[in-house]
C-alpha cells in the first residue's frame, strides 16, 4: 500500500491559477476529507493526484517515486490511484458487471469467466448481488453511483480518490453511498474525498483540510477544523454549511 505526498503542486488554467502551492501528505490507511466551497479547487486537487491534469510546479510523490514528471505514464498510475466521480460515466448498452469488468479485462488481459468470481462478490458486498444484469437505466442513482465505485476497485486500487460523489444524488440515497465508503474505512483503504458531507467528514476522516481559492488554508482532525478552527475564513464557511 502506498503513501501519497504532494509538495507545493501548482495548477493553473490559462491566467487563472486553481491550485497554488499545496503541500499534503496522505499516509497508507487515511481517510481525508478535503472541504470548501465550489470553486476552491478540491476536484482539480484530485484531478492532478490521479495525473488526469498535468501540475505546473511542484511534485507529486506516490512511495517515493515522482509521478508528476512531464512525459510520465499515466496508466499505470490511475491503476494504483482509482478515481470516482460525481457523474457515473456508466455505459449505458452495457450491465452494470459489464461496466465493473471491461477495464480490468483491458489492462490485465484476464478472461471475464476468470476476473467475474471476485467482482461478483464485491456487488454482493455493496449490497448489489441482485441488479449485476441490470442496465444503467434500470438502476437508481445511488445503485449506478455504487457500481461506479466497483468498477474503480475491481482495478485493486492502493488509493481511491472520491469527487463530491454523492453530489448529484436526492438525499434518501446519499446514505446507502456514505456505506460503502465506510465499508471501504473499515477495511483500511487510503482515500482522499471531496465532500460536502460535513457530518460524515466530521465522524470518519483522519484529517480534514479546508481549501480556499487553491490554498489549503486549515488542516486537523475533524475536531480541530469542525470544533475549534483558527482561521475567519474556515468560520465563515463553517457556519454557512453546518
Amino acid at each position: 500500500m502506498a503513501d501519497l505526498v504532494l509538495e507545493n503542486v501548482q495548477k493553473a488554467f490559462g491566467d487563472n491559477p486553481v491550485i497554488r502551492g499545496i503541500d499534503l501528505t496522505i499516509s497508507q490507511g487515511d481517510m481525508v476529507c478535503l472541504i470548501g466551497a465550489s470553486g476552491s479547487g478540491k476536484s482539480t486537487l484530485l484531478r492532478c493526484m490521479n495525473l488526469l491534469e498535468p501540475i505546473d510546479d511542484g511534485r507529486i510523490l506516490l512511495d517515493g517515486d515522482d509521478i508528476s514528471e512531464p512525459g510520465k505514464d499515466p496508466q499505470p498510475v490511475r491503476q494504483r490511484i482509482g478515481m470516482v466521480f460525481q457523474s457515473y460515466n456508466l455505459f449505458p448498452h452495457m450491465t452494470a458487471l459489464d461496466n465493473a469488468i471491461l477495464a480490468p479485462r483491458r489492462i490485465t488481459g484476464k478472461s471475464k469467466s476468470v476476473l467475474r468470481p471476485e467482482i461478483e462478490e464485491m456487488f454482493a458486498r455493496f449490497g448489489l448481488a441482485d441488479r449485476m444484469l441490470h442496465y444503467p437505466d434500470q438502476l437508481s442513482g445511488g445503485q449506478q453511483q455504487r457500481v461506479a465505485i466497483i468498477r474503480a476497485l475491481a482495478m485493486r486500487p492502493e488509493i481511491m480518490l472520491f469527487d463530491e460523489i454523492t453530489s448529484a444524488l436526492d438525499p434518501e440515497l446519499v446514505g446507502e453511498v456514505l456505506d460503502v465508503l465506510r465499508d471501504l474505512r473499515a477495511q483500511g483503504m487510503t482515500m482522499v474525498l471531496a465532500t460536502h458531507e460535513m457530518g460524515f467528514a466530521r465522524e470518519l476522516a483522519d484529517k480534514v483540510c479546508f481549501l480556499d481559492q487553491g490554498r489549503i488554508l486549515e488542516d486537523g482532525t475533524p475536531e480541530q477544523i469542525f470544533e475549534s478552527p483558527q482561521e475567519e475564513r474556515t468560520k465563515a464557511f463553517l457556519s454557512r454549511v453546518l
